[in-house]
């Protein structure tokens, strides 16, 4: 799924949509020994809007537009159709559409028994179906030509006590300390998953998106025990590879200018992409050229593919995750932070003998922890 897709799906994840139906929902409690204390079934025709509209909250969260960060799709191995497998066990879901107390008892068993997890947490999982508009050649709704994506939707969410603290009492009229003891589902899910996945705004059930809150901590156990499916780098892994690639490649002519760059030039290839419904990449000829235009010699660029090959294999790096919005430039003691609109302000120099970081200042007038100073 690209970024036009998922947007579309989660733009239509409402009753008010008129094209999209939560028909049930399967709720679960897993405690910290990885037990399934309890599992249920709701219909969400009959469930209080309040109760409705909390499930609405937490599962959204899930469909994070952030493709290939936080949203990031998976392919299932062929092992992973074999029965018992988890393409198998999801697809059985599927077309249980949450009917069957035995399927459902298995998925959630399959997730228990195959997820890393620190505590309890609860399962939510939501059968959907949206309706597929479809158009004809004069840009009108064609009649008969609907198709309707049945979809689950898994939400993987933390559950802890709430915080004890100091609360009024209206009866003694006094402050008084409480103890909360209970068990807050927390509706910002730490993990979840789409399947199938929406695909040329039709159907796939070969592929799965992968949902995490923190893109720079992923929890590999449930890409790759419960989904099945080969993790491939985070966020901040491909930001490492790429680090490490660049660190190579250039060698001792890596200073400030070539670091300040490249940034700049990866920088205008998300630009010049940002109305792309597939995230802007970058492969060992897209980085040979930059580094080319940048004036790296020539024995230094032909390292780049085999160094990009060794460090990634045959995968691109996503664009956007390799860019950063300043500079740091740190030293033992100092820390200087710079904006990418002064960067050009910002050079490295030999001044009488010494390596030195020349600041240029338009404005004699600076301010130091907040005071204003002049320099003369």
């Amino acid at each position: 799924m690209n970024k036009k897709e998922t947007a579309e799906i989660k733009k239509n994840f409402s009753d008010k949509s008129g094209f999209f139906i939560m028909e049930r929902v399967l709720t679960a409690f897993v405690d910290a020994e990885k037990n399934v204390r309890c599992q249920n079934v709701s219909s969400c025709l009959t469930m209080p809007v309040e109760e409705h509209d909390v499930y609405d909250e937490t599962l959204k969260k899930v469909l994070n537009t952030n493709v290939g960060k936080n949203f990031s799709e998976y392919e299932f191995p062929n092992e992973a159709y074999e029965e018992g497998k988890p393409q198998h066990i999801l697809y059985s879901l599927l077309k249980s559409e949450l009917k069957d107390e035995l399927i459902c008892e298995d998925f959630l068993n399959h997730i228990a028994n195959n997820i890393a997890y620190t505590g309890p947490f609860a399962v939510i999982c939501a059968y959907c179906v949206y309706t597929i508009r479809r158009k004809d050649k004069n840009d009108e709704f064609a009649e008969g030509e609907d198709e309707l994506y049945r979809y689950l939707l898994t939400a993987i969410c933390p559950v802890k006590t709430s915080s004890d603290g100091f609360v009024f009492d209206s009866v003694g009229n006094e402050i008084t300390k409480k103890l909360n003891n209970e068990l807050i589902i927390s509706k910002a899910p730490s993990d979840g998953f789409l399947y199938p996945v929406f695909s040329n705004r039709s159907t796939d059930i070969n592929h799965v998106m992968y949902y995490a809150k923190s893109a720079a901590k992923p929890n590999i156990s449930v890409v790759e025990n419960v989904l099945g499916c080969s993790f491939v780098m985070s966020a901040d892994s491909e930001k490492a590879s790429f680090q490490s690639i660049l660190k190579d490649v250039v060698g001792d002519d890596l200073d400030y200018m070539v670091i300040k760059t490249v940034n700049e030039k990866i920088q205008e290839v998300v630009d010049d992409n940002k109305d792309d419904t597939e995230n802007a990449i970058i492969d060992d000829i897209k980085l040979r050229d930059i580094l080319v235009d940048i004036g790296v010699p020539e024995e230094r660029t032909e390292m780049v593919k085999p160094v990009f090959e060794k460090v990634c294999g045959n995968a691109p790096l996503t664009a956007s995750n390799l860019t950063e919005s300043k500079t740091v430039l740190s030293a033992p003691g100092i820390t200087v932070n710079i904006k990418p609109s002064a960067a050009d302000k910002v050079r490295t120099s030999v001044v009488d003998g010494r390596r030195c970081l020349l600041i240029d200042i338009d404005d004699p007038t600076i301010e130091i922890n907040g005071l204003p100073v002049t320099l003369s």
